[in-house]
């Protein structure tokens, strides 16, 4: 499910990733603490969690410390991202059980709740609605999902405008401008970006209900939705 990159277990490696993605994912703490709130609105004390593309853990380290009662299932495809996120929640690992691969290789639940960050802008559109539809099928009913990832406007110019406001946001942040730059023609060729509308949709026609946006920065959206 999850394409993000690999790296080595090294715990400089680790920190360094987490360092990355916090750069480029605008309030990404925030992201996390929002994520968790929705999630408790309707996972129990003691509730059961799945988290689709865990690698890296930085999610999993949020919800486990807010959530003490909470048990997690994480799938990610990559074992060195595993490494990294079994690295920074080792005193939360008795409640954290990995899955190597990808939505069918998670266990059929039921889950209390699910979340999906960061990972679907990967996805073309059929493969992202037979995941989001295979997220639901092991969702108890009524139970929410959290999704957040890439989702901006695809129309003649708002592309390219939301494309350099991101970039922007980079150099701001300490990019040098030439990697910021090269970065627009990267996301262009390899992610599968929909615009906020076709998600939505998606997430309707996958079953899910009461579709909600609840974060919005720069090319960054975030939906909370329930089965």
């Amino acid at each position: 499910m999850d394409r993000k990159p690999a790296f080595t277990t090294d715990p400089g490696h680790v920190t360094s990733y987490a360092r990355r993605v916090a750069h480029h994912v605008p309030g990404l703490q925030d992201l996390h603490r929002m994520a968790g709130l929705l999630l408790a609105e309707r996972v129990p004390e003691r509730g059961r969690v799945l988290v689709l593309g865990a690698g890296g853990g930085m999610e999993l380290r949020a919800f486990a410390q807010a959530y003490p009662g909470w048990h997690f299932d994480g799938v990610d495809p990559s074992p060195d991202m595993i490494a990294q996120a079994q690295a920074i929640i080792a005193e939360d690992s008795d409640r954290i059980t990995f899955h190597q691969g990808y939505i069918e290789d998670a266990p059929d639940g039921p889950f209390d709740g699910a979340t999906c960050l960061l990972t679907l802008h990967f996805l073309p559109r059929a493969e992202r609605l037979r995941t989001l539809r295979e997220l639901h099928r092991r969702l108890r009913p009524k139970a929410p999902l959290i999704v957040a990832h890439h989702s901006f406007p695809q129309a003649a110019g708002q592309q390219d405008l939301w494309l350099r406001r991101n970039a922007a946001w980079l150099i701001s942040g300490g990019m040098p401008e030439a990697r910021a730059l090269a970065g627009i023609t990267t996301m262009k060729e390899r992610l599968p970006v929909l615009t906020p509308g076709e998600d939505a949709e998606l997430l309707n026609a996958a079953g899910f209900l009461d579709v909600q946006l609840f974060y919005a920065a720069f090319t960054f959206k975030g939906w909370a939705a329930w089965a």
